[in-house]
């Protein structure tokens, strides 16, 4: 593929998103609230912060275990809102649809978004509807925006981010990724995967509430657990290790990623958090996020160190080795 053309890992969210991010939209459209890169925008309106995403969705196959485009839509953005501290009230959404598409599939998906936003009580409060002519493509795409509204005093920033801290998540990784994998293609696999999708904010909601200080948050979406710790040491100009015994994964999804030579560590979740919280609320942490039924796998996995830079995994064996941001993709077309 020539460097001019736009390929399927410039959406993978790896080092080819990052250099067309950093060196065409942000060479264009930069500014100092784009420039932080961040999930979701905290905007400082009439005295109150609130926060503002955008995503767009483009799953391959529409439904598969645990969920479908719709719900994924839907706790995709609230998601983006949540781990920058937001209490998710308001979405919009664009539907690109195929002509031909069946009516009752679209109702579906439809009612899948209703059913989440329902139990997130948040409402859809604009949207559009274009149609797209038969060809390779496929039946439906949507495009989200999210508003939130923080309600506390804390901040949620890679600047926060210092020597000692500790790296926890909410449960098993990589769930996501495996499961819309095994929906494309028969491959005999024994152990049924299902996707992970959840609406995270309940466990961050409750970190807030119970004065848990956390330092940063993120949802491991594109690129998994790797990719989105090597972003947050790079933001804050530090390292960070992870021990492999710590790492929860599901043993489902760890044979599927052995099976197919995949690395579980750049698999895509969508219902779990990373929280970088301060090393003497660890324990308060995990208590708190143990407590509801989307965290009851929550682990400490690592901490945050000065040198070397970038992610480190200590291995079973007790040896460090790099884990870097992929160049291209393991699986396109997963969120």
């Amino acid at each position: 593929m020539k460097d001019n053309l736009i390929g399927f890992a410039h959406g993978s969210g790896g080092r080819k998103t990052a250099r067309l991010i950093k060196e065409l939209f942000l060479k264009h459209l930069g500014n100092p609230i784009l420039n932080r890169m961040e999930d979701a925008a905290e905007l400082p309106v009439a005295g109150s912060r609130i926060a503002l995403t955008t995503d767009s969705h483009v799953v391959y196959p529409l439904f598969f275990p645990g969920g479908n485009i719709g719900k994924l839509v839907v706790c995709g953005t609230l998601n983006d809102l949540a781990v920058k501290g937001a209490r998710p009230r308001f979405m919009t959404a664009g539907f690109v649809l195929r002509a031909g598409m069946s009516m009752d599939v679209l109702e579906r998906i439809v009612r899948s978004m209703a059913e989440e936003l329902n139990k997130a009580g948040v409402q859809l409060i604009a949207g559009d509807t274009k149609v797209i002519e038969k060809g390779k493509v496929d039946d439906c795409y949507i495009t989200t925006a999210g508003f939130g509204v923080l309600e506390h005093e804390q901040t949620f920033a890679p600047e926060r981010i210092e020597p000692g801290d500790a790296i926890c998540v909410s449960g098993n990784i990589g769930n996501h990724e495996a499961a819309v994998l095994l929906a494309r293609e028969d491959f005999g696999f024994e152990h049924k995967i299902e996707s992970d999708i959840a609406n995270v904010w309940p466990l961050v909601g409750a970190l807030i509430k119970a004065g848990v200080d956390v330092k940063a948050m993120r949802d491991p979406t594109r690129g998994g657990l790797a990719t989105i710790l090597n972003e947050l040491a790079e933001a804050a100009g530090l390292g960070m290790i992870i021990k492999e015994a710590d790492v929860p994964f599901s043993p489902a999804v760890k044979g599927a990623a052995d099976m197919l030579g995949l690395d579980p560590y750049y698999l895509a979740s969508e219902g779990r958090l990373i929280a970088i919280v301060a090393k003497d609320h660890a324990e308060r942490a995990l208590e708190v996020l143990k407590a509801e039924p989307l965290g009851k796998n929550a682990k400490a996995i690592g901490e945050v160190r000065e040198k070397p830079e970038g992610l480190w995994l200590e291995t079973l064996l007790g040896s460090e080795r790099p884990l870097l941001i992929l160049e291209g993709e393991q699986l396109p077309r997963i969120c």
